[in-house]
């Protein structure tokens, strides 16, 4: 297939007047849109599957409606056809095919940038020497991070989470009336089952998720690092998902899996790096952050169901709390044996579901030197709760 072809099937608006077929994430949108006229390089990251490109396709729909479609580039680098081109071959090519100058404002959307080895480079290259708006996404932090020295003060990043609760809803084309409150608690728990990969949530096909992380597993950690032994790292990732609002150990990984605590370290940042977990430290000094376990929290509910079944509530409805605050850098507090879920900046934060307190941990949140404190300990609380 020549490169002409295979950009006209990825980009059908040229050709033809383009119906798009998904559900709109609105905060995502509007954090973007924003950034159509910086001249920053824009890096979209995200577990896979996550809905990167469904982003893409909400930014392309909006363009059309100011710019002409020519001026609207899409492209998927994983696609085969494309394995033997450059990105400035493939964008000479759809210049050539437009006959635009290279003055001409142009937006260029690069699905899985890191499918090109020395994209940093080119991007450079395109930033300092083009008119063009580029939007790049990824499933790997490390790949992005690995160059992001090239371009030192030309890029930003957006990480796209799981779906929220209210997404959720749109998702499901479910509206809950006033007068029909009663309904939350029902559709939220559809919701600590389901959790929030935008496919799954659409078809509850559980043969997607399985699907998936495994595609997560492969494409993003064992293609990657060259790793041999895939049912060695299901094992691992099994053994996080049951860890998921506890701390971890990973002597004891060691241990358990037979492996050296260097590959347990090792590992446990592929997991980090393909956004299938996330961890945080306790709070403290340089050298207590250092020495102590780290938390660990799902980038998923529904997948870590999937690997554990659909148990430990309390665990899941913690783990949602933390993907709310996860931008602000929370840590967890342990003092004596006793722990509060969370720290931000001056404000304690525990999450109990449907539960209270024992007396210890409600003697240490008590006492506890914070200018803020904030039980969340119903769906209430979640669905209100903003820091």
């Amino acid at each position: 297939m020549e490169i002409t072809e295979e950009l006209f099937r990825q980009n059908p608006w040229w050709e033809e007047e383009y119906s798009f077929d998904f559900k709109e994430r609105e905060i995502y949108f509007n954090i973007l849109k924003k950034q159509l006229k910086r001249k920053d390089i824009t890096f979209i990251v995200g577990i896979r599957g996550v809905g990167k490109t469904t982003i893409f396709k909400m930014l392309i729909k909006y363009l059309l409606s100011i710019y002409s479609p020519k001026n609207i580039l899409y492209i998927t680098l994983d696609s085969y056809n494309l394995s033997d081109y450059s990105i400035h071959n493939i964008i000479e090519a759809y210049r050539k095919e437009h006959k635009l100058k290279r003055k001409e404002k142009t937006f260029v959307f690069l699905d899985e940038i890191t499918y090109k080895k020395d994209f940093a480079q080119e991007l450079k290259n395109i930033y300092d020497l083009e008119n063009i708006k580029v939007f790049a996404s990824s499933s790997s932090s490390k790949l992005i991070n690995d160059q992001k020295a090239y371009l030192t003060g030309r890029a930003r990043t957006i990480e796209i989470l799981p779906l929220d609760f209210n997404e959720f809803l749109l998702f499901k084309n479910i509206k809950i009336e006033k007068s029909e409150r009663y309904l939350i608690d029902r559709y939220f728990e559809d919701y600590l089952y389901y959790g929030g990969m935008p496919e799954y949530v659409l078809t509850e096909d559980i043969n997607y998720i399985y699907s998936l992380l495994d595609d997560i597993i492969y494409k993003d950690i064992v293609v990657i690092h060259g790793l041999k032994d895939v049912r060695l790292v299901k094992d691992y990732f099994q053994i996080l998902m049951e860890r998921s609002g506890k701390q971890l150990s990973l002597n004891k990984i060691a241990k358990v899996m037979n492996i050296s605590v260097d590959t347990a370290r090792r590992y446990f940042s592929y997991f980090t790096n393909a956004f299938l977990i996330y961890p945080i430290e306790r709070c403290g000094k340089l050298n207590e952050r250092l020495r102590a376990s780290k938390k660990i929290y799902a980038a998923d509910i529904g997948i870590r169901n999937m690997i554990t079944g659909f148990r430990d509530k309390g665990a899941i409805f913690e783990n949602l709390v933390f993907l709310k605050i996860k931008g602000r850098n929370p840590c967890y507090v342990y003092r004596d044996g006793i722990e509060i879920d969370f720290k931000v900046d001056d404000t304690l934060i525990e999450v109990k579901y449907k539960m209270e307190m024992n007396e210890k941990q409600l003697d240490l949140f008590n006492k506890f030197n914070a200018k803020k404190k904030i039980l969340i300990d119903s769906i209430d609380d979640y669905l209100q709760f903003k820091i």
